[in-house]
């Protein structure tokens, strides 16, 4: 098969560190060369962006400009990364630049500033309510609130609507995500019904 870029979104608590992990070792024993990414990179700005996702201000309209700008210029470090992969290599990602669309303010600045972020060939949300969500998170981030993650899952809905993004319920335990995410991965790739049993 050919180079392909998936990516997995949602709001915090969704459950993505986990799915993508999974959905690696499944691919890995399929015998599929998978690597994956994640978002904020272990680069100097991404170690920054992660300590200033921490600041009780992170969620303020001028905080949020500043991490927008890190996060695209964190991007661009994934961006040579990636255009450099093996054409046969699968990369799965913990979030790409629809994060930033959904979790930030500003959205045409935002969409100007990631204009040269790479589009990943398959977007999958993990969709699960704000309540659920912070019940899971362990409250390190200033995001990992009700109310703000309300308007973050509305985003991300309207968005996964116009982009065509699939769409899976990540209210449902480990297995059963990981079950809905092999369906969903399996059509793409071309694995037979045989390949996604538990």
């Amino acid at each position: 098969m050919s180079f392909m870029y998936i990516c997995l979104e949602g709001i915090d608590g969704a459950g993505k560190s986990t799915q993508v992990k999974l959905i690696k070792q499944w691919l890995d024993d399929m015998g599929y060369d998978v690597e994956l990414l994640v978002e904020p990179t272990s680069s100097p700005v991404g170690i920054l962006i992660r300590k200033m996702l921490q600041n009780p201000k992170a969620t303020d309209s001028d905080f949020q400009k500043t991490l927008g700008l890190l996060f695209a210029a964190d991007r661009m470090i994934l961006k040579d990364k990636i255009e450099k992969t093996d054409e046969k290599r699968i990369l799965i990602s913990d979030r790409c630049f629809y994060s930033s669309m959904a979790y930030q303010n500003h959205l045409e600045w935002i969409k100007e500033i990631n204009r040269f972020a790479k589009k990943p060939d398959m977007v999958i949300l993990l969709d699960i309510d704000e309540k659920t969500a912070v019940s899971r998170c362990q409250g390190t981030d200033k995001f990992e609130n009700e109310t703000f993650l309300k308007k973050v899952r509305h985003n991300y809905l309207k968005m996964a609507k116009k982009e065509g993004f699939i769409i899976i319920d990540a209210t449902n335990g480990v297995k059963l995500i990981h079950h809905d995410l092999k369906k969903a991965l399996a059509s793409n790739l071309g694995i037979c019904d045989g390949g996604i049993i538990d």
